[in-house]
């Protein structure tokens, strides 16, 4: 029987025999081979010589037609190619690693323990609420809940989901978004009743900001308006801290006005226990300064306790909304 062929990239006419392309086989091998740092590395990791992975790597060059990797005596360097090939080739690697695992898991009982971290304010409010119905629902698993505002090594400390607030930096875990969010201004209605109305950003001067301290220099909050005008309002008050839970309390105590996301306010401001203040301008620049993201990392295979429990936030937080 005659090899299948399949049309190439360059929709030239070209045609290249399926068993030229490179396997599932030839593309694992490379990565672990660039990220070994040579063919003996690489070697003692799969059980193979030096010498041979050099030749299923001079073979896969072959049959792509492309030099991969650039080989000096004394290390492996990626060629221009090569580098578009090792992104592409691993990507696919962990897409398939994805989806054996989602077939094989697919009728796997979620069960053992569940390693996750959370910020304070969302894992107070949320995080640990929303833990007896899920926990109820999988009576297999057990919840290990850190709370705290540090930044953690998800792998260094065996975490499966870290639930994380705002722009991630550039990295390589992926994130998957709960919710978009947006920062209100608030106060309770005893608070305001006695105090100067609030009707545009500079009202703020005369009242006590209570203002969440990233740094020890001073609080300004900035307000967009529909026109596009952007005003700075440098804001004073009792309290500054560093703690969402705490500034949360003193406001709910009518100590003062606070900028606080939008999810962390969304029960008392439909309860009227909250008002929302100089709605007409936006405070938050862009959607994802204060979106909520459950974290893990791509090097692990994302268990099936793992992703129910992304799933039930998903859709536990899809009420969440002023």
């Amino acid at each position: 029987m005659k090899d299948k062929a399949v049309q190439t990239p360059s929709g030239q006419g070209e045609r290249r025999n399926v068993q030229d392309l490179p396997s599932l086989r030839d593309m694992e091998l490379f990565v672990i081979v660039v990220q070994a740092g040579s063919f003996s590395a690489a070697g003692r990791r799969v059980g193979l010589s030096p010498a041979s992975v050099s030749r299923y790597i001079n073979a896969l060059e072959d049959r792509l037609g492309v030099r991969l990797l650039n080989r000096t005596s004394r290390k492996l360097s990626l060629s221009d190619m090569g580098a578009i090939f090792f992104q592409r080739a691993e990507r696919i690697l962990n897409d398939v690693r994805e989806t054996q695992i989602e077939v094989t898991q697919e009728h796997v009982r979620p069960q053992g323990t569940l390693h996750v971290h959370s910020r304070m304010l969302v894992g107070l409010q949320y995080i640990a609420p929303a833990l007896p119905a899920f926990l109820a629902q999988y009576p297999e698993i057990t919840v290990d809940l850190t709370l705290s505002n540090d930044d953690v090594d998800i792998i260094e400390h065996n975490i499966d989901v870290d639930i994380r607030i705002g722009q991630l930096a550039d990295s390589s875990l992926i994130a998957r978004k709960l919710v978009d969010s947006e920062r209100v201004l608030c106060a309770t209605p005893d608070y305001l009743a006695s105090r100067p109305p609030i009707t545009e950003p500079r009202d703020l001067l005369e009242h006590n900001c209570l203002a969440y301290r990233i740094n020890l220099g001073g609080v300004t909050w900035r307000f967009l308006a529909a026109d596009g005008q952007l005003i700075e309002v440098p804001v004073t008050g009792s309290m500054r801290t560093n703690s969402g839970p705490a500034l949360h309390i003193a406001m709910m105590e009518g100590l003062g006005i606070s900028l606080m996301p939008d999810w962390a306010v969304a029960r008392e401001l439909a309860a009227g226990r909250l008002v929302r203040l100089l709605p007409q301008y936006r405070i938050s620049f862009t959607s994802f300064e204060n979106a909520v993201y459950a974290v893990y990392s791509p090097t692990r295979h994302l268990p099936v306790k793992a992703r129910v429990f992304i799933d039930y936030l998903a859709r536990h937080f899809q009420s969440v909304r002023v």
